[in-house]
């Protein structure tokens, strides 16, 4: 139910996961019952492996997250929240209010223990093909230098088990490569990472690697990730515009990649764009199913359980 063109795109985007998802994975909708069947039976959008769960309530887009999650707990995001930490499903995902997503997922699942503060992981395409790993891009705008450090952990195992890169490298995102450069929040973090066996460290890596293979993850605070991560979109943006057409920015459409997972939650959590189209809402269903086919939020417990 959320999403500025929800219930519409969401159920067209459910409908055209539903043609990609193996016959023994359902697909659960979760909203108001009757509006859901009419939709889709307006649309002919039936489908054997789809369900539905009903939810009396929706938190709107421009209503605060903390408040809107505690005072509508039979909205559809709390009553997703719910199934997911019951394990009646095994990843949740929506284009609604990114905030009550973040605060359900902290307040309902919460953390794994051990992580300092979850993050979300964005994607940016490789020349070389495939996509790297960016993280944090939001969630956390002031970080500590062990909060960067465990991105770098998190964001490994994330390229490892999903995008299945043997032995990721792991960048600092920094304004030069040298070791002394950048903040007293990098420096300090790259002390972390140096010393640490465990990664593939590459060391610093400056804006213009961000593309190229230097680094399959790239860590930084949630203020300059959400600032390039929005920047790369811009690119896809500017093209179209131009009437340009390029396979390779093709890639940086949103619509192509579909959300943002929350990265060392317990439970699977995919967050969409509020302007998610029919495609959009495909995409992030089917990255949702790869992150509980993965069973990433296992691997990151058992990381930290070490």
């Amino acid at each position: 139910m959320g999403g500025d063109f929800a219930p519409d795109s969401t159920l067209q985007g459910a409908a055209l996961a539903c043609k990609e998802l193996p016959e023994d994975v359902t697909l659960v909708l979760i909203g108001e019952k009757d509006l859901i069947e009419s939709k889709l039976e307006a649309y002919n959008l039936g489908s054997a492996n789809i369900e539905i769960i009903h939810a009396d309530d929706v938190i709107l887009m421009e209503e605060h997250p903390t408040k809107a999650f505690s005072t509508k707990p039979t909205a559809s995001i709390p009553v997703g929240y719910k199934l997911l930490k019951s394990g009646t499903v095994q990843a949740f995902s929506s284009a609604g209010n990114t905030g009550a997503m973040h605060v359900g997922a902290m307040f309902t699942i919460k953390a794994i223990e051990g992580i300092i503060r979850p993050g979300i992981a964005g994607f940016v395409p490789k020349e070389s093909g495939g996509f790297g790993v960016i993280i944090d891009v939001g969630a956390n705008a002031d970080c500590k230098p062990d909060v960067l450090f465990q991105f770098g952990q998190i964001g490994a195992l994330y390229a490892r088990h999903v995008f299945e890169i043997e032995n990721p490298k792991v960048g600092l995102m920094n304004l030069g490569e040298e070791e002394q450069k950048g903040t007293l929040l990098t420096q300090a973090a790259h002390q972390l990472f140096k010393i640490n066996s465990s990664m593939n460290f590459v060391g610093n890596i400056e804006g213009r690697d961000l593309f190229n293979d230097k680094a399959d993850v790239i860590v930084c605070d949630g203020f300059t990730g959400n600032v390039i991560l929005k920047m790369a979109e811009s690119f896809f943006d500017m093209l179209k515009s131009r009437n340009i057409n390029d396979p390779y920015f093709d890639r940086f459409n949103y619509e192509e990649i579909g959300g943002s997972p929350i990265l060392g939650i317990n439970g699977n959590v995919v967050i969409g764009h509020g302007v998610s189209s029919a495609l959009a809402i495909k995409n992030m269903v089917l990255l949702s199913m790869r992150m509980a086919e993965s069973n990433i939020h296992l691997k990151i417990k058992e990381k930290f359980r070490e």
